[in-house]
């Protein structure tokens, strides 16, 4: 399977990393219609790629995203699109792109820093992994502009803050730091700036060597485990063991136990 970057969005697979790099500094990153689509077709694509093992977002210049780029979107062009525009177009676009990141059977891993607003704060709360800069600046710009938040911001934040602090930034635009997200779980890791890019890298390449089939089962048990009764879950947690105890890697593991050894993992 091959990908090919997109305007304003730089696409690589290299050794089993999928990086997926936003790449409009001018703009803070912000993503328009052509990154989101781009986002959107490659993660799907990732989901049925043998080859990718682990996905990498970040961007480029002092920003990781300020947002979807609703001055774009909303300048004057002579024509006001029909009633209903924004109900069609956001469950193909915004709706779609979070509940791949949450669901793609590979590990994501986001590193950010400077702006992490509005859908790049959720894309930063859906990766399985974030690390940010201490000095970044994670905030939910929607109160302030007068709209309301898309793109599983109200579905992600109470899972993961709970929902008082979820009302502080999603009702009062509170703004955090990198280390005041590290503090509150909403982020893994606050870093030193300069070290936010190696450090992504080191992780996404530290899950891509993992075995991948089980990481993305484990990944998929913890997403299911948030809706579903114990009973449910522990059918769940035996369809996962069934399926990752018949993967290579599986006798893999075993094997490196025995031989008291490192595994080498090949993801299948």
């Amino acid at each position: 399977m091959s990908y090919a970057s997109v305007d304003g969005l730089q696409i690589a697979l290299t050794d089993g990393v999928l990086h997926l790099t936003l790449d409009r500094p001018a703009q803070r990153n912000a993503i328009d219609d052509t990154v989101m689509q781009g986002l959107i077709d490659a993660i799907d694509a990732a989901g049925r790629d043998e080859a990718v093992r682990a996905i990498l977002l970040a961007g480029t210049g002092d920003h990781f995203c300020s947002g979807a780029d609703i001055v774009a979107r909303n300048t004057p062009t002579g024509e006001r699109p029909r009633v209903g525009s924004i109900q069609r177009r956001v469950p193909s676009l915004a709706h779609r792109l979070i509940p791949l990141v949450v669901n793609v059977q590979v590990p994501v891993v986001c590193a950010a820093r400077g702006y992490v607003a509005g859908i790049g704060l959720h894309l930063a709360a859906a990766a399985d992994f974030t690390v940010v800069a201490d000095d970044a600046t994670l905030w939910e710009p929607f109160a302030q502009r007068g709209f309301t938040p898309d793109s599983g911001g109200t579905w992600l934040l109470p899972r993961r803050i709970g929902p008082a602090r979820a009302r502080e930034l999603l009702l009062l635009g509170r703004r955090l730091t990198g280390t005041e997200a590290a503090a509150w779980q909403l982020v893994h890791q606050a870093i030193p700036s300069a070290d936010v890019d190696a450090t992504g890298v080191a992780l996404a390449a530290q899950l891509a060597a993992g075995p991948t089939v089980s990481l993305g089962l484990t990944k998929w048990l913890l997403h299911q485990g948030e809706g579903r009764s114990l009973e449910a879950h522990l059918a769940d947690e035996a369809f996962a063991l069934e399926l990752s105890s018949r993967s290579e890697d599986f006798r893999e593991g075993l094997g490196a136990f025995k031989d008291k050894r490192d595994p080498d993992f090949k993801g299948r």
